[in-house]
């Protein structure tokens, strides 16, 4: 019994502590804001933001992540992002006091690296309060403890089109976001449905940012 437990408490620290930068692997679905990546036989769940989702490749295909394990009393979270600087965003977000892996991934997910890093510089306020969970204060505080503190040679990369049910799979990512459903639906309504989904995506909330 002994010896049983001090081999879970050294796996359960070896856990907490082991750090997963980087998979890469063959993209078995993706759901947004989700997606499964199969790396040596084992499927990896990733919360990715829509920034990422939108430039993934088609199921199927090979993909590689930059990556980061979360540790919580109940669960282990993966979050995955295309490009360091987005990662290297996320980070800095959740040393923030208040700012969770939620909030951090509807910031990415509502405008692009190079857009976020200008209104870090910009101390724009106005632009980040359009993000669903982030109130003027916050902003406020966010833009303040950020200044300084991201690089200036940040880059994004072109979106590519996505093959999925249209209605089902950007209702999905907006609600996943913090939009309502009744937002998400007035959204869509002025979005044409002979769009892919990440176009439609990027329409809808552009649309919510108006609102």
């Amino acid at each position: 019994m002994f010896v049983n437990s001090t081999l879970q408490f050294v796996y359960i620290n070896f856990i907490r502590f082991a750090m997963i930068g980087r998979i890469t692997g063959i993209l078995l679905e993706k759901t947004p804001p989700h997606l499964l990546a199969e790396c040596n036989g084992i499927g990896y769940e990733i919360d990715v933001p829509m920034s990422t989702f939108y430039n993934l490749p088609g199921t199927g295909n090979k993909v590689t992540l930059f990556t980061q394990l979360i540790v919580r009393e109940d669960a282990h979270l993966l979050y995955g992002f295309l490009t360091q600087q987005e990662r290297h965003i996320f980070r800095e977000l959740l040393k923030i006091s208040g700012i969770g892996a939620r909030i951090a991934l509807a910031v990415l997910s509502g405008m692009s690296v190079v857009d976020f890093s200008h209104t870090v510089a910009l101390q724009d306020t106005t632009r980040l309060t359009r993000v669903p969970g982030i109130g003027k204060k916050t902003a406020e505080r966010l833009l303040l403890e950020l200044k300084g503190r991201l690089r200036d040679d940040v880059s994004t990369t072109t979106s590519a089109s996505l093959s999925l049910n249209y209605t089902t799979d950007v209702l999905h990512a907006l609600i996943s976001l913090g939009y309502s459903e009744r937002e998400s639906l007035i959204a869509m309504k002025d979005i044409p449905v002979s769009i892919n989904v990440s176009d439609g995506i990027k329409l809808a909330l552009k649309i919510l940012s108006k609102l």
